[in-house]
């Protein structure tokens, strides 16, 4: 035989759902402590069942969150339906998997037109992982969002949560702009790190146009160069460094743009190489790892090992997206 109902809750339309005690305080806390309370105030007389109010959202949301609570599931028909009105009631009386399941939901199915409704449920609702997917949309598509009815009413009654998605977006902005900037210099430091590489490579081997240090020919059957195109410019730089009449001895640059590239070339070069001075080919290379020991290097050493610790990181990252293993 069934047990009978012992409470009834009453909707905001006044529909009345009968419910057992035992069963709605074993699910929620909030419950249980409205109907404590219920039967206190009326002296467990037991003579009309305790009424549980629940009131604000429509009758049949009321009729899913009880059925839930019986059965610990939700159709996907009142899921579709009510998420919103039973998140708010799975906060309100504590029922952390509905809640769950409520934000998986709502967070699959956001759109430019319930954005900011969701948004603001989920503050109110306590309901992280749902406020984040809000605001990654609205930043996607906040051109869109500003043309909503639901937006221009956020302006005109919550300017606190207007000015959360602003500064929202400001700081989207300027992350990008930050990552922008890494890119670019990122990329910098990988032409850099090339740059070294073919130098080397052009003292130690030789490469197409510029022969090796011994005085032999390049090997013509060698194939073409993986870097061609970083190696071409420092060839020039090569062939340049070697004529340019207003560069002066050991003086970086000496008024020469090309020249003073070269110079810092073979100085990034020096900062970096870890081979024995008699086995280096690398022209002044013994020179700057002299000046360096001696701390002759100037005012700027700080930024300048900022710089090889950068190139070197650069290196490294190279190498091991090729897959081989980096040689420092």
């Amino acid at each position: 035989m069934a047990e009978e109902a012992d409470a009834r809750v009453v909707t905001s339309g006044g529909r009345i759902i009968p419910v057992h005690t035992r069963i709605v305080s074993m699910a929620s806390p909030v419950l249980e402590a409205a109907i404590l309370d219920r039967r206190l105030k009326r002296g467990n007389s037991g003579q009309t069942p305790p009424a549980l109010p629940i009131l604000g959202v429509p009758c049949d949301a009321v009729s899913a969150f009880i059925k839930y609570v019986y059965e610990s599931r939700c159709s996907s028909e009142d899921m579709q339906k009510y998420a919103m009105h039973l998140l708010a009631l799975s906060h309100v009386y504590q029922l952390p998997r509905l809640k769950r399941a409520c934000v998986g939901s709502l967070a699959e199915r956001l759109s430019v037109d319930t954005i900011i409704d969701v948004l603001q449920l989920a503050r109110l609702c306590d309901a992280p992982r749902l406020r984040v997917r809000c605001m990654k949309l609205l930043a996607a598509e906040f051109a869109n969002v500003e043309k909503t009815e639901a937006w221009h009413f956020l302006q005109a009654n919550d300017p606190h949560l207007e000015l959360d998605i602003l500064q929202y977006l400001h700081e989207i902005s300027l992350r990008e702009k930050r990552r922008a900037r890494n890119k670019k210099a990122q990329s910098v430091y990988m032409e850099l790190s090339e740059a070294m590489e073919c130098l080397r490579h052009i003292c130690t081997e030789g490469c197409t146009e510029v022969g090796p240090s011994d005085g032999e020919k390049p090997c013509q059957s060698r194939g073409p160069c993986s870097l061609f195109r970083t190696c071409q410019g420092v060839q020039r730089l090569i062939r340049h460094f070697a004529t340019c009449e207003r560069k002066k001895t050991m003086v970086p640059g000496g008024g020469c743009g090309q020249c003073k590239r070269m110079w810092q070339l073979l100085r990034l070069h020096a900062a970096t190489c870890d081979h024995p001075d008699d086995l280096c080919r690398v022209p002044l290379c013994h020179q700057f790892k002299t000046r360096a020991q001696m701390g002759k290097m100037g005012e700027e050493d700080a930024r300048w090992g900022l710089l090889v610790r950068k190139v070197v990181s650069a290196r490294v990252t190279s190498a091991l997206t090729r897959g081989v293993t980096p040689c420092l």
